[in-house]
Parts: C-alpha cells; structure tokens; sequence
C-alpha cells in the first residue's frame, strides 16, 4: 500500500474554531478523515501530523522519507520557515502545498511562500477541498517525472 503524508504546520490544530470566516468550519480531524477515506479507495494510507514548531515537522519528514507523496499546509511557515525549505529541497516524495485561503487575495505578506518553488504545485483558497485535490492529484502521479517515450528505430 502507498502511503501519503499530510502535514500541518503552526495554528492548524485549531481548525473549525480558528477564524472560521477564512479557514471554514471543518476541523483538521473532519479533514484526515476525508483525506483517509479517499486514499483508501484508490489503496493508499494517510499518516497525518500536525505541529505549531518548525522542527518537530523537519523530524518528521526526516523520519518520513519512505511515504509516496506529502501534502504540506505550512501555515505561517511559507513566509519564514527557511529551515523547512532547506529540509524539503531533498525530500525524495512529489508534494504539493495547500493553504485553505486564498493567500494571494490577503494581506500582502502571504503573498509570497518560500516553499512554493520546490512543490510539485499550489492550491489555495479552496477551504478543506483542496487537501482532496492535492492527494487526487498525487495519487494519480502529480509531481512525478513523466516517462520518456522509447525512442523510434
């Protein structure tokens, strides 16, 4: 079986009751939930994790390296977690980066991640829907080299 990492950075425990005008209602249990219960039908298996501390999310990619794919929610980490950039530009997996507001439609300092440049791709601003996508697209091979066609004789 495959295996996905969702991880959730700083605040995101608090998912459901944490502004819940710009981040929803759903809470981060209700979304592993979801995220499990897709996964397993296309045979995959979700580890979850969630910290507020930039090092204990590096300690888990690091002990992590096996999964086939990650999908990262950052939180406030995408404007200063250099730490984490550096921990990611070998982690071996195709991961995209998901935010559940429209970063780019607030504050000018989330418009900027420093993540972004390393992940397979973005999804912003479509509240919980978008950790779906993110692993339907993964799930799929999102983020993988494509296979180079054999060369005609």
């Amino acid at each position: 079986m495959r295996t996905l990492l969702m991880i959730n950075g700083p605040n995101l425990g608090r998912l459901g009751s944490r502004k819940p005008d710009i981040y929803g209602t759903a809470t981060l249990h209700d979304i592993t939930r979801r995220l499990e219960a897709l996964a397993e039908a296309g045979g995959w298996s979700v580890v979850a994790f969630q910290s507020n501390h930039e090092g204990e999310i590096i300690d888990c990619l690091e002990a992590r390296r096996d999964v086939d794919a990650l999908i990262l929610n950052p939180g406030a980490l995408m404007m200063n977690g250099w730490a984490l950039r550096d921990a990611l530009e070998d982690f071996p997996a195709p991961w995209i980066e998901v935010h559940l507001s429209n970063i780019w439609s607030r504050e000018s300092f989330r418009h900027t991640s420093i993540l972004a440049p390393l992940a397979a791709g973005v999804i912003a601003g479509l509240g919980s829907e978008g950790y779906l996508l993110a692993a339907t697209g993964l799930m799929r091979g999102a983020g993988r080299p494509a296979v180079e066609p054999a060369a005609r004789p």
